[in-house]
């Protein structure tokens, strides 16, 4: 049973809830509709109490990429214990798959100038279900496979993802440095989960970005995630590279950050994506 009281006591302004209702679409937490009855709502996620420091964590990325005033987020609320229930309260947003791609594309590239002087975040996050560690470096070969890839496939390993998968990716690992010869990212605030599910549009066409797993890394990764399950317009690119162009090696790049995601699915799901990954894992050796 949820707590509702507990949860409307934590919102400023007496808020009392006259309505809650469940929506579709989250597949980790509950996610439910607050309203008072005078036009105040909310947005809830609930999980069970175990959950507190993973909203904490959320609350804390939302926050940092809201300090930036670049791209539009929800406003943190609340978040607490209501008994055996974790809870995130959240500004609420009628939201449409349509808007200011173009926007978004410039917005984005703004986000991505917020820099910092090491790889990693203040942190550890989730993405998705799986952890992840953000332990700073300032050397991105090395945090990118030690703290993304090995971590991933040491994961897979666990889940019974052996043979070639195992025998690739330790050969990719050792080559990184070959994909950076003449390249050296920035260490740029990424929002870190940017498939095309967590973004959207309000009534007036702004952008929203939502549901972050952020870090300070290679702003190219941030780019290659829009690609993997599409959701992206033509125009949302072609404003991002006309306010901050990429390197020709990014077509190459792209694959291998997007392996990490291929490798948690995997984890997460299994299915095909190990095959996936061993794909991917081959088009990356072939062009060394």
């Amino acid at each position: 049973m949820i707590d509702w009281d507990v949860i409307a006591a934590a919102i400023p302004g007496r808020f009392q809830i006259a309505h809650a209702t469940p929506l579709i679409g989250g597949c980790i937490n509950q996610a439910w509709r607050i309203e008072n009855g005078n036009g105040a709502r909310y947005f809830v996620k609930l999980n069970d109490s175990n959950s507190l420091p993973i909203f904490a964590e959320e609350a804390a990325g939302l926050a940092a990429i809201g300090a930036t005033r670049t791209v539009r987020v929800p406003q943190i609320i609340a978040h607490g214990s209501a008994g055996a229930h974790a809870f995130l309260v959240l500004e609420y947003f009628d939201l449409n798959n349509d808007g200011n791609a173009r926007l978004l594309g410039q917005q984005l590239a703004a986000l991505h100038r917020n820099t910092s002087k090491q790889f990693g975040f203040a942190h550890n996050n989730m993405l998705g279900e799986t952890p992840q560690h953000n332990d700073r470096s300032s050397d991105w070969i090395i945090f990118w496979s030690e703290q993304r890839l090995s971590f991933q496939l040491d994961l897979a390993q666990r889940n019974g993802y052996g043979g070639q998968l195992q025998k690739m990716g330790l050969q990719l690992m050792e080559q990184l440095p070959e994909f950076f010869s003449d390249y050296r990212p920035v260490p740029s605030l990424l929002h870190g989960d940017l498939w095309g599910g967590n973004h959207a549009y309000l009534a007036d066409g702004t952008p929203l970005l939502f549901d972050p797993a952020p870090y300070y890394g290679d702003r190219e990764a941030d780019l290659a995630m829009t690609e993997l399950f599409g959701g992206f317009s033509p125009e949302f690119y072609a404003a991002y590279r006309a306010a901050w162009p990429l390197d020709a090696g990014y077509a190459t790049r792209k694959i291998l950050y997007n392996l990490y995601h291929i490798l948690n699915h995997a984890n997460l799901f299994g299915g095909g994506y190990a095959k996936q990954a061993e794909g991917m894992m081959q088009r990356l050796l072939k062009n060394m």
